[in-house]
């Protein structure tokens, strides 16, 4: 339907899980601290997750490399996480690629930065390739 956020309601529950695992340890712990974290957050959400998931990449066809993504939530959303400073654009762009190099449609960016951020991405519609 127009006007509806794809994933919409997966996507309100991780960043419902997010802020809680943020206003827990704050800023200045490692990604992999947060990203145990939030995996533990979303599952007592009833969310299944899957972290530093392994998925081939092809071209026409044939493999050419696999992609590390740092989370995966219910089969649907690929989650990146960053415990820097600062985002820049690079951090937006490996999870843009990410969405362009598989089927996933939906991209969260959650920051453990100094303030608690997240940016959605969406690879919508998605390009068919022959």
């Amino acid at each position: 339907m127009r006007g509806e956020l794809l994933e919409a309601e997966r996507v309100h529950s991780i960043v419902g899980g997010f802020f809680p695992v943020y206003n827990y340890y704050g800023y200045g712990l490692s990604e992999r601290v947060y990203s145990g974290a939030l995996e533990h957050e979303l599952r007592d959400c009833g969310h299944e997750v899957v972290r530093e998931l392994v998925v081939e990449v092809d071209y026409k066809g044939r493999y050419v490399a696999g992609q590390r993504l740092d989370m995966v939530v219910d089969g649907r959303v690929v989650v990146e996480n960053k415990a820097t400073e600062k985002l820049s654009p690079a951090d937006r762009m490996q999870l843009v690629s990410y969405l362009r190099a598989t089927s996933f449609v939906v991209g969260l960016l959650l920051h453990f930065g100094p303030a608690p951020r997240f940016e959605r991405f969406i690879d919508h519609p998605k390009k068919r390739r022959g």
